[in-house]
């Protein structure tokens, strides 16, 4: 199986349209992580991705019967780009479907590569199913984005000039998986040739796919996967992926949005560009295991894997950054409504750097903060800091690590409302598209009454919302019930303590 991959790796066709990507040492990341870390900067090919290696190589190698065809491919993002440059240089017909919520950047740099575009479906799955159908009536070849064994060789190439570029022995490499083309392709190659180094893959929290494949002995379907990483946003790998990840890889890593804005960061202090967040997940991983793992003075490097990101995605990545990496701590805080108490509080924070402050009157007795604060040691810091509010009678809670506070409740603090007759509140995902929000408002909104709503464009494929509607009890079954009918994924937060703080029916 391996010699096979080897072969494949060595004679495949990606360097007429890929650069040889440069092996960059991150010197910030170095000095505070006390190792040699190296970027490998496929951000920096023609189509800011590694993509274009495994596409072009598995299309290069068509016949000319299948060529005369044309392909066909279904992704909303970088594979998209692969298959339309590779049809352009190669003079082949290439038609590539992508869902209704993909952005209109990205259908533009599609179609400027000379790409035929389908809009279909509301996501990725619903796209998949109609570009195979396609190929099947149309008599074009469908290019899978990873479980291909050409596409995956392609991919191997990139281990195959990290071994070349690399300055001396490698203790370990990291790898963004989705489906798992890039991890089964370079942990193929790596392993044959440097058996020592560690090949550690690294998925996001919300999307799991290999690693629960490789708990289970086998690919699964998960229910639903985050949207932040969309480059990695994969309900299943690929069959031949995880048959040579199993084989291949020594661990895998998993990594949560905010450790991932925080790479984001990081590669931005060390190179002045600006990675993808499935771009920035290798650093991620890397910074999450040495954790564990305190090794030093050992080569470390990290795929830095794409440089698609929609700059109007910036603003929530630099509001989860700090926090990712444990250098501002979101608090709830609880104080009494009596003269000199505000100034008290104050005092007790010190010298520390104020982020955010959020402030309203709750009732005769009481008032609740919402600040945020800069540290300098961490977690550690964090737990000091509400251990020493909570010993002066300020009650409060860490806020830091709570998915809703940090999405919606920080934006729309107000104070306690009145009381709001069997009030439930939910977060949503919808697909971002136009007239989506509208939608979601008719579909909930028509047959409940809507008591609270946040929402905020992170210009991503899904939009966020919150909602507070007015369910009685004898009707939650059927609410539920429409929510199920709806699809929307969602979250019931009625017993969420930033909800309670901040903006809950006052409790008696």
């Amino acid at each position: 199986m391996q010699d096979h991959y080897i072969e494949r790796i060595l004679t495949a066709r990606v360097y007429d349209v890929a650069r040889e990507s440069p092996l960059e040492r991150a010197a910030e990341l170095s000095r505070r992580l006390g190792n040699d870390v190296f970027l490998k900067r496929e951000d920096l090919q023609p189509i800011f991705s590694f993509k274009l290696r495994g596409a072009y190589n598995r299309i290069s190698r068509m016949d000319p019967a299948e060529r005369a065809a044309g392909v066909v491919c279904a992704s909303a993002g970088n594979h998209a780009q692969g298959v339309a440059l590779a049809g352009n240089r190669l003079g082949i017909r290439a038609v590539i479907v992508m869902p209704r919520t993909t952005p209109a950047i990205k259908v533009d740099a599609v179609r400027a590569l000379g790409a035929e575009v389908v809009i279909h479906g509301e996501g990725y799955d619903d796209a998949f199913s109609h570009a195979t159908e396609l190929g099947a009536s149309s008599g074009l070849a469908f290019i899978h984005p990873f479980d291909d064994p050409d596409v995956i060789a392609g991919q191997g190439t990139i281990g195959m000039e990290i071994l070349r570029q690399s300055p001396g022995p490698v203790h370990a490499i990291f790898l963004p998986i989705g489906g798992g083309g890039l991890a089964a392709g370079v942990s193929a190659y790596v392993k044959y040739l440097s058996p020592s180094t560690r090949l550690i893959g690294v998925e996001a929290e919300e999307s799991p796919s290999m690693h629960a494949a490789l708990a289970a002995g086998e690919p699964v379907t998960l229910d639903q996967v985050g949207i932040f990483a969309d480059g990695v946003s994969v309900r299943r790998v690929g069959d031949e992926t995880f048959r040579l990840c199993q084989h291949h890889l020594d661990e895998i890593v998993l990594v949560s949005t905010d450790e991932i804005c925080a790479a984001i960061k990081d590669v931005f202090t060390d190179t002045r560009s600006i990675a993808e967040p499935a771009g920035a997940m290798a650093v991620a991983g890397m910074k999450r295991w040495l954790e564990d793992n305190p090794v030093g003075q050992s080569t470390l490097i990290a795929i830095n894997s794409g440089a698609n990101m929609n700059l109007d995605r910036l603003v929530h990545v630099a509001e989860r950054a700090n926090i990712g990496e444990q250098t501002e701590a979101l608090l709830g805080v609880e104080i009494p409504e009596l003269p000199g108490s505000f100034m008290h509080f104050c005092e007790l924070l010190g010298r520390r750097v104020v982020t955010e402050f959020n402030y309203r009157y709750a009732d005769a007795e009481q008032a609740h903060i919402f600040v945020g604060l800069r540290l300098q040691d961490g977690r550690k810091e964090r737990d000091e800091l509400v251990r020493l509010l909570q010993d002066h009678d300020y009650p409060a809670v860490d806020l830091s690590d709570d998915e809703m506070a940090k999405v919606h409740i920080r934006h729309m603090v107000g104070g306690y409302a009145p009381p709001i007759e069997n009030e439930r509140l939910f977060r949503f995902l919808f697909p971002e598209r136009p007239g989506a929000l509208m939608d979601f408002l008719t579909a909930i909104g028509s047959r409940w009454n809507i008591s609270l709503f946040h929402y905020r464009n992170h210009g991503s494929d899904f939009g966020r919302v919150l909602a507070g509607v007015q369910v009685a009890p004898q009707g939650e079954a059927e609410f539920l019930e429409h929510l199920a009918e709806l699809g929307y994924a969602y979250w019931d937060e009625s017993g969420n303590r930033a909800y309670r703080m901040f903006l809950g029916p006052r409790q008696a």
